[in-house]
């Protein structure tokens, strides 16, 4: 080796060096590691005090079985630890360098040795081969044993080990010196100790107290603390006195080992040399607290909502909600004035959070009990919860109306109370054969589906079959289909866009009516608009399709989607005021108009179905009725995990349910935030600049927020707090559509103002005023003419009130001008 090679290897000492400590530790670890599992172990099980409750043959059993488990680990390690050497670990560092240049350093040249040529060559090969060794980095050791303990023993020992130091005490090994030769005799030489531990109950999360740290006089503890006591030394010397136990049999002062639990306040004290005293204080586990918090409330598709406070020491386990019949409330009419027979409380587990503490939270029960016997009837809530310790908490009855899916089509809702009425008891089966009779008799008119018609014609006549012993088995069923029927006919299957906006104009009104819930409203009012945008489609279409003449010869009435819109929404807001009246008179009106309406095209840019506001409010309307759908299969996967419906191959509570096209629902939420931002990105919103359409884009950011917070808890399958933020999101989303849509009604009024002037100049080709004359050329106001005759001014007047009128009514017009026109004819 000559001196260019030594001083390589010289310079890579270090890299060296480590390689060969990494090697050792290595070696080390495969064969010593049975060694240090089983002292771990051991360590483990003493730090716990498991020689404290063992039998003296049992401890020295397992004392020596544990000794001769070491001394066999400690000589299978000696017999398989094989001593690494220096040039291992050379070699070692020099396989991970290209071309092994340790190795080349150290060989010599076999041939031409003499010949000065291949000597320069071999000189250019050692320096190439130093420099490549001067990048040698230390190869770190392979510590992984899974192959060596397949069972991953030595985890489970260190794991023991952290939960002995954080739980026991590692003073507990010194009472294994008794068992020592000579141990006992020197504990005595020594005199009396003891040893004293707290356990307060699990569930109440304190950790043991080692009582001889305890330097305080009182003691405040919860009820169920276990007490540990262990005396050492000659007997008698220590006497344990207290009044916290309440024990009654008879246990000597003095014996060495004392276990029992606190159960009442009292006086602890070991007499005795090195004896102390605690005043002790015990705390009871109070019962938990529950009940109802605000009023509960109607969701979507007959779901109701109800808030519900909580309050516990330690956190409640579970909770759980009585639904029962409040039969004293019943409206004891028609099917219902006999006695109930079968209906029974319902039971509903309680939300608790997944994440955080449940000593005190404000959870949220949503269910939909539509099909449920007690839908739509007075009932009392009761709720209840239960803690760890068992003992449980129930509020007061809450009387309430119990939300139900409500039906406004006439046939649907009174399917719907027979089927009430036969799960009330079997005996109104007559009764309910009866109606049904009566509603499938004549079905002109009355029963448009006909696969409905055909399906209850069918349920009557497993009724009838069994008249006087209905079994329960038969109710259920005809009762299930009894409600599936009134599906068919409530929400229909009409393929023409104008039946089906009839259908949703005739549910809107009788819900208005009937005085419905403001959530059924607006889901009506969704349906509406849907049915509506449907339809107006459709004759855009037909428009397409006729000749100019043809629709010039059209005499029905005229409207644009802008003017629609405006009468929509004057017809939502007459409804969120309570103007129940003027609402059932405007949809009155909207209904006669739709009779023979058709659509033109508005002039102008911003204005017609093709503009892109329009456009923006429309895709608005649909992110929100697919927000709507998402929260619905969000709700079903929900209910599925709750209730335990889950099979195989089902989704239930906390899997990834709803799927749709193959998305979950986390990644169905994103991409409606995603079309959320884009609508927002490219500014076709209306109402830039005014205070309506700030409005409006500030509920739009806050939708898009909690539409994130919502995507973020689908992920973590935290399905309760994902709905919670997808109804802030659609409240969110439904005021900022309201917002906009007023300001994209206020930019069109502007517009038809500004567009009212040129319209009366085309109105007159001649430039003629209203009252006939020519206008001045003169920069003054006035004619240069003069006035006509009296008989000619009466019969101009009378021309004039008349256009006035027929212009008031052309809704083609701004409503600006309209307004202006209508003040006119009150004034004359």
């Amino acid at each position: 080796m000559d001196d260019r090679a030594k001083a390589t290897l010289k310079r890579i000492e270090t890299p060296l060096r480590l390689t060969l400590a990494g090697l050792w530790a290595e070696r080390m670890v495969r064969a010593f590691w049975p060694l240090w599992t089983l002292t771990i172990a051991v360590l483990a099980a003493l730090a716990f005090g498991v020689q404290d409750h063992l039998p003296l043959e049992a401890l020295w059993f397992g004392a020596v079985s544990a000794l001769v488990g070491l001394i066999w680990a400690a000589w299978h390690g000696m017999r398989v630890f094989r001593r690494p050497a220096r040039l291992e670990a050379m070699a070692r560092l020099d396989s991970r360098l290209p071309g092994q240049p340790l190795a080349a350093l150290h060989d010599t040249q076999a041939i031409g040795a003499q010949d000065p040529a291949s000597q320069a060559v071999w000189a250019a090969h050692l320096a190439r081969m130093a420099e490549r060794a001067q990048g040698a980095r230390p190869v770190e050791p392979d510590l992984k044993l899974a192959a060596r303990d397949p069972f991953a023993l030595r985890y489970v020992a260190l794991t023991a080990l952290v939960m002995a130091l954080l739980l026991g005490s590692i003073w507990r090994l010194g009472s294994m010196s008794a068992l020592a030769p000579g141990g006992a005799t020197d504990i005595l030489a020594e005199g009396p100790t003891w040893e004293g531990w707290l356990k307060p109950p699990s569930h109440t999360g304190k950790p043991t107290l080692y009582l001889s740290d305890q330097t305080a006089e009182a003691l405040e503890l919860p009820v169920g603390t276990k007490l540990q006591l262990r005396f050492y030394g000659e007997p008698g010397s220590l006497i344990l006195a207290e009044t916290v136990s309440g024990r009654t049999e008879a246990v000597p002062a003095s014996e060495p080992v004392q276990d029992f639990v606190l159960v009442q306040s009292g006086r602890l004290a070991i007499e005795g040399p090195g004896g102390r005293e605690w005043e002790i204080t015990l705390t009871p586990d109070r019962a938990p607290t529950i009940r109802a918090e605000g009023e509960i409330g109607r969701e979507r598709g007959g779901r109701f909502k109800q808030q519900f406070q909580v309050s516990d020491d330690y956190g409640i386990t579970r909770g759980q909600v009585t639904i029962a019949l409040d039969l004293d409330k019943v409206d004891r009419r028609f099917g219902l004035a006999a006695d109930p027979a079968d209906v029974a409380p319902v039971m509903l587990d309680l939300p608790l959070p997944r994440k955080g503490k449940r000593e005190e939270f404000v959870g949220t029960l949503v269910d939909d009990l539509s099909q449920s016997v007690l839908a739509n009837l007075p009932v009392t809530l009761t709720f209840a919860a239960v803690d760890a310790a068992g003992q449980e908490g129930v509020s007061e009855p809450v009387a309430v109306m119990l939300p139900g899916k409500r039906f406004f089509d006439p046939v649907a809702s009174a399917l719907i109370e027979m089927r009430r009425d036969l799960m009330w008891t079997r005996a109104n089966a007559p009764r309910t054969v009866q109606v049904l009779r009566a509603i499938t008799h004549a079905p002109e008119g009355v029963i448009t589906n006909q696969k409905a018609w055909l399906r209850l014609r069918v349920a009557m006549r497993r009724l009838e079959a069994e008249p006087g012993s209905l079994s329960p088995e038969l109710r259920d069923e005809v009762a299930e289909e009894l409600w599936q029927i009134a599906l068919m006919v409530e929400e229909g299957d009409l393929n023409d866009a104008k039946e089906r906006l009839k259908r949703a104009q005739e549910r809107l009104a009788e819900a208005i009516r009937r005085g419905a819930s403001p959530e059924e409203i607006q889901e009506l009012m969704d349906e509406m608009r849907q049915a509506m945008d449907d339809y107006m489609d459709q004759l855009a279409e037909n428009m397409e399709e006729r000749t100019p003449e043809e629709q010039s010869a059209d005499g029905g009435a005229t409207m644009t989607e802008d003017q629609l819109q405006e009468m929509l929404d004057r017809l939502q807001q007459l409804m969120e005021e309570g103007k129940t009246a003027e609402a059932a008179e405007l949809l009155a009106q909207i209904q006669e108009m739709m009779e023979n309406m058709r659509m033109v095209q508005q002039d102008g840019q911003g204005q017609g179905r093709g503009s892109r506001g329009q456009q923006a409010m429309r895709d608005l309307g649909e992110t929100m009725r697919g927000q709507q759908g998402l929260s619905d299969d969000a709700f079903r996967d929900l209910q599925r995990g709750r209730r335990g419906e889950g099979q195989e191959g089902e989704p239930g509570e906390g899997q990834e349910g709803g799927q749709e096209n193959g998305q979950s629902l986390a990644e169905r939420q994103e991409e409606l935030r995603r079309e959320l931002e884009r609508l927002e990105r490219e500014g076709n919103l209306p109402g830039a600049g005014n205070s309506q359409g700030e409005a409006g884009r500030q509920r739009l950011d806050d939708a898009r927020r909690t539409m994130r917070e919502a995507e973020e808890a689908l992920r973590d399958r935290d399905l309760p707090g994902a709905l919670d933020r997808q109804a802030e999101a659609l409240e969110a989303l439904r005021e900022g559509i309201r917002d906009l849509g007023e300001a994209l009604a206020q930019e069109n009024r502007q517009e038809g103002e500004a567009q009212a002037g040129r319209q009366a100049n085309r109105d007159d080709p001649a430039g003629r005023d209203p009252l006939g004359r020519q206008q001045g050329n003169a920069m003054r106001i006035g004619s240069d003419n003069n006035l006509l005759s009296d008989e000619e001014v009466y019969r101009r007047a009378e021309e004039l009130l008349e256009e006035i009128r027929r212009r008031s009514g052309d809704l083609t017009r701004p409503e600006g001008e309209r307004d202006y026109l209508k003040r006119l004819l009150d004034l004359f």
